[in-house]
């Protein structure tokens, strides 16, 4: 397994650990359902370390990028970022990335998934004919996310720029904390507002960061926290987790990613995806909501009131926020309509559920 620069302060903090993408992570500290709501109404600090960082460099990197992608990266101009995936040649997906424009046509870093670093890599340099210089950055550069709607006004105080004002999907770069070259971008996972902040640890800046945001916070009740609760917080905003909701086999037009599937330029696998959507989707992702005790978990079918099987949980968990259980998963088209009755089979029990909108706070 691999460690973190912040491994030992989650173990010294009590943290529960367990593995993940390879990594050594924290689970939870206080406890789920704690950690979820100084999120929600205050401020936590996530350790996201384990996430891949890629630069792609030079006159064809947007070129590069427009090819690999689904969303129109042309679009991006400086400090701007754009959530988007990597599509396959069996209409699937690779993976969701976030890219992040540095200088435009010159110079991206994409943000990929822990688990699936390693594989990234490989299907982007396999499109890489016109010698983009790419850079896999994942084992020097920290990550974490200081979430929660008072983290800016916490972190504030330990920088010039200004990121109280930072606006959904941007970023900038600047000294944090003393350290130099740190980004700050404002593209959260849980709804709740604030900063990710990235930088690479060399002379203790880890430790310095981590030090000088829990200053910073304390008087305020900053927390860490766990990925226990970044699923929960994840999970209320109907946010896809890859592996979860979206893997090789999802197309991301039943994902509800239609919005960042731009037909206007030419990516992999272009003419399945509009075929599929001229066509229309056999099956769709959507959120419910439980009218029966029970938690719907991964893999669970999905029943209509006859029994027959129609779709699959992806992902389920009972919302801090709402005190009720929710999910998300794909159902047959007919299904998918807000207020649909839908059946959870949960240990060979058909448990009564509602098609609800997402987010679900």
């Amino acid at each position: 397994m691999k460690n973190t620069p912040f491994t030992e302060k989650h173990i010294a903090l009590g943290a529960k650990m367990a593995e993940f993408a390879g990594y050594n992570m924290p689970i939870s500290y206080s406890g789920i359902n704690d950690e979820h709501a100084a999120v929600r109404n205050n401020a936590g600090v996530f350790d996201v370390s384990h996430m891949g960082e890629f630069i792609l460099k030079g006159d064809n990197a947007l070129d590069l990028i427009q090819r690999v992608t689904t969303n129109d990266a042309s679009k991006l101009t400086n400090g701007k970022t754009q959530y988007s995936c990597l599509p396959n040649n069996d209409g699937g997906i690779v993976d969701d990335l976030l890219v992040y424009c540095i200088e435009e046509n010159k110079a991206y870093m994409l943000v990929v998934n822990a688990s699936n670093i390693e594989k990234d890599w490989n299907w982007i340099q396999q499109f890489n004919t016109k010698e983009v210089e790419m850079h896999n950055i994942s084992d020097k550069t920290c990550l974490l996310a200081i979430q929660g709607p008072n983290a800016t006004k916490i972190l504030q105080p330990l920088t010039d720029m200004d990121i109280m004002n930072l606006k959904y999907y941007t970023f900038t770069k600047g000294k944090f904390a003393g350290v130099e070259n740190v980004l700050v971008s404002a593209t959260g996972y849980t709804g709740a507002g604030g900063v990710e902040i990235y930088f690479e640890d060399v002379d203790g800046d880890a430790d310095k960061i981590w030090d000088a945001i829990f200053d910073a916070g304390k008087t305020a009740g900053i927390k860490p926290i766990g990925l226990g609760a970044r699923d929960t917080l994840r999970l209320e905003m109907g946010f896809c987790l890859y592996g979860n909701d979206i893997n090789d086999t999802t197309s991301p037009l039943e994902a509800g990613l239609g919005w960042i599937t731009k037909f206007t330029k030419d990516f992999t696998n272009k003419a399945f995806f509009e075929k599929q959507k001229a066509a229309g989707v056999t099956k769709k992702m959507v959120g419910f909501e439980m009218l029966e005790r029970g938690i719907a978990r991964h893999d669970h079918e999905i029943k209509d009131f006859e029994g027959n099987i129609i779709g699959k949980v992806t992902s389920g968990t009972q919302s801090p926020s709402l005190s009720k259980a929710i999910g998300m998963g794909y159902v047959d088209n007919k299904f998918a309509a807000i207020d649909s009755e839908i059946y959870i089979s949960i240990r060979n029990t058909l448990l009564k559920a509602k098609v609800v909108k997402m987010p679900f706070v």
